[in-house]
């Protein structure tokens, strides 16, 4: 838990982190923004001014500069016009506007609204000069939006890739770990099947040497699952009720006689797709959890029912302390555990091998403090 909290105030971290980048740069550009349109409003006015004097000249006044003025701006849309707002002369805009007088209007009153003009003269004599921003401006106003928004897609982009090589490399150093574990398990487990033999010809009891078989075939089947991680199991077509009951009955009798496990299965065998060794490792994982889940007396039940046409349904119930809603989030994730010992991987091994393998489900189906909680899986039928 801890773990994963600590994991979330990095994210967090760092969400805060880019929203400050994002709100600096959006501030700094704003600023600058800003001066680029007072620049612009300073050219307009020029503009106007140079307008009004080619106007108002005779021939004997020198329009030389006030003409350079005017064919300077190129870039800002401006609009003049007299003091009932009748267009005089445009520059600027595009041709396919020109010749729309409704759409001059209407662009003349959005402008008036948005205060982007400037009144020149007085009385009779007065002239309106309406401007746009230039293309520059506009361009300039949304490129830190495209810019966010193209750093985020790459810092996306680059997390999920980094997140996908290292859960490669992690699930590579689990796989030869397994298969290493299940290499050095192999030879005290010859060892011990030799010593069985030896204690059958010694005529030791026979109820002891029936519960070591048992033991070291179990033994024999953890070495089997430990060896196929890492590669995709086979499944076959297996009575599910009967290797429930098998693995129920395995972990009763090595159980605390404290804690009733008690199972509820149809009375009809029920074929389904599985792999038999990774199945039973599910059950007893959830049963062991209910364990570890109990302090002092208590029960497991365990349920097997058929939920619809689609599904079979397994309910593993305990009565222990229950499961908190904050680790409801993280209670499949590899590192979750409640024990001081162990390294929290078998309910994530679960989930892996239930929903990637056996193509169902596994949940969390009810959990009360003190109370209990119910684990539930969903596997699919055969098709008819």
């Amino acid at each position: 838990m801890d773990f994963y909290g600590r994991k979330n105030l990095w994210k967090f971290l760092l969400l805060v982190f880019a929203v400050a980048i994002g709100a600096l740069t959006l501030f700094y550009t704003e600023g600058f923004l800003q001066e680029l349109r007072q620049e612009e409003v300073k050219k307009v006015n020029q503009w106007a001014n140079a307008m009004t004097s080619i106007q108002r000249a005779d021939e004997q006044t020198d329009i030389t500069l006030a003409t350079q003025i005017i064919q300077y701006n190129t870039t800002i849309p401006v609009i003049l016009t007299d003091v009932n707002d009748r267009v005089i002369t445009t520059n600027n805009l595009k041709p396919a506007r020109l010749n729309r007088h409704e759409w001059l209007q209407s662009r003349i009153l959005q402008l008036r609204e948005e205060g982007q003009f400037i009144e020149l003269g007085a009385g009779n004599n007065k002239i309106n000069v309406y401007y746009e921003s230039s293309t520059l401006l506009t361009k300039l106003r949304y490129y830190p939006l495209i810019l966010l928004v193209v750093i985020s897609l790459f810092i996306i982009i680059a997390y999920l890739a980094f997140s996908a090589a290292r859960k490669a490399e992690q699930d590579q150093v689990w796989n030869g770990l397994a298969k290493e574990t299940a290499h050095q398990i192999g030879t005290p487990l010859s060892s011990l099947m030799g010593w069985l033999e030896l204690l059958k010809m010694q005529n030791v009891d026979a109820s002891i040497t029936l519960e070591m078989a048992k033991d070291i075939k179990r033994l024999e089947t953890i070495t089997d699952r430990f060896s196929k991680i890492g590669s995709q199991p086979s499944l076959t077509e297996t009575d599910i009720l009967m290797i429930t009951r098998q693995a129920v009955d395995y972990l009763k009798n090595r159980s605390s006689k404290k804690i009733e496990i008690t199972c509820q299965l149809p009375r009809e065998p029920i074929f389904l797709e599985l792999n038999v060794p990774l199945f039973e490792w599910v059950i007893e994982n959830l049963i062991k959890n209910a364990i570890d889940a109990i302090s002092g007396p208590g029960s497991i039940h365990i349920e097997l029912s058929e939920k619809d046409a689609k599904w079979v349904e397994i309910d593993v119930s305990d009565t222990g302390k229950g499961i908190s809603a904050q680790a409801l989030k993280t209670v499949f994730r590899p590192g979750y555990s409640t024990k001081k010992r162990g390294w929290g991987l078998g309910l994530s091994l679960a989930k892996r091998i239930i929903e990637d393998y056996h193509k169902g489900r596994i949940f969390v189906a009810q959990s009360l403090p003190n109370e209990g909680t119910t684990f539930r899986i969903l596997l699919p039928k055969l098709e008819e």
